[in-house]
């Protein structure tokens, strides 16, 4: 067994950071928009103490070796193939956990590929169908007021070059200025700006299956200082379980929960992991 410094998928390769023992379960961590794999560092430090093997890709879009140019290319439908792949290469199923754009493409993979999956840990957002019916029926529909606009060719690239815009507009939602300006100058790359809007881009491409569960293990993970994420849509994931599932929230917290509070997280997260193996 050896470690794994980059997942392929055909012609895209996923720089990962592998730690913890290597004959430790696995958990794959998926990051979300602007963020990159680095942002796990300190929760994965955490899983790798209580005996975890963490692997922490770059996902599709913010490396120069994964980001197709057209928005066809972020549908959910490749991007489940991406997850696939690397649980492949891991040669085992994994604890799949997801932050924000991260923790969707954590549902999808859980509701399509269950076998994939021993545990699904999805933060901060809620299943696809879910969020989708609370934008129609709820404030979400106004907080994610964002996901419109980014629908827009060119000008939100043009927009969010500007790290002094994008640090400003990060610490908005929560986050601290250091871990803002950091996530500001990787998204300071055209190319990589273009892809992580791609995400949003993509998700309209083709018809959600709102109604698709799954029946793995669920622990969903939400804090009540989200602005971009209100709790109606995350109480509506529960739906989507047929198996056991648990909704933790953490009280006076941003969106940014695993910079915010890594040891909270892997605390829960390790103790569902331990419900689910036992």
């Amino acid at each position: 067994m050896t470690r794994i410094d980059t997942f392929t998928n055909g012609s895209l390769r996923f720089p990962a950071r592998d730690s913890g023992p290597l004959d430790g379960v696995p958990v794959l961590l998926l990051h979300g928009w602007p963020q990159d794999g680095e942002s796990w560092a300190e929760v994965a430090a955490r899983l790798n103490e209580a005996g975890y093997r963490t692997l922490a890709p770059d996902l599709r879009g913010v490396t120069p070796t994964a980001s197709p140019a057209g928005r066809s290319a972020y549908r959910g439908s490749a991007l489940r193939t991406d997850v696939a792949a690397m649980v492949d290469q891991i040669g085992q199923p994994v604890h799949l956990v997801g932050h924000d754009w991260g923790a969707a493409l954590a549902w999808n993979v859980a509701c399509h590929q269950p076998e994939l999956v021993r545990s699904l840990n999805a933060v901060s957002v809620p299943h696809p169908g879910a969020f989708i019916r609370s934008m129609a029926t709820s404030t979400q529909g106004l907080a994610s007021w964002y996901m419109y606009v980014f629908q827009l060719p060119w000008l939100p690239e043009l927009v969010l070059g500007s790290q002094r815009f994008m640090t400003a507009s990060l610490m908005g939602t929560g986050q601290s200025r250091e871990a803002a300006a950091r996530d500001a100058r990787r998204n300071g790359v055209r190319g990589l700006r273009r892809g992580g809007l791609n995400w949003y881009r993509g998700a309209v491409l083709e018809p959600r299956d709102l109604g698709s569960p799954t029946s793995v293990p669920v622990l969903q993970v939400w804090s009540d200082g989200d602005k971009a994420v209100m709790r109606g849509s995350i109480e509506r994931s529960a739906a989507y379980a047929t198996g056991p599932y648990r909704l933790s929230v953490f009280e006076g917290v941003s969106h940014w929960i695993p910079d915010e509070v890594p040891d909270r997280l892997a605390a829960e997260l390790v103790s569902h992991f331990e419900e689910v193996d036992q």
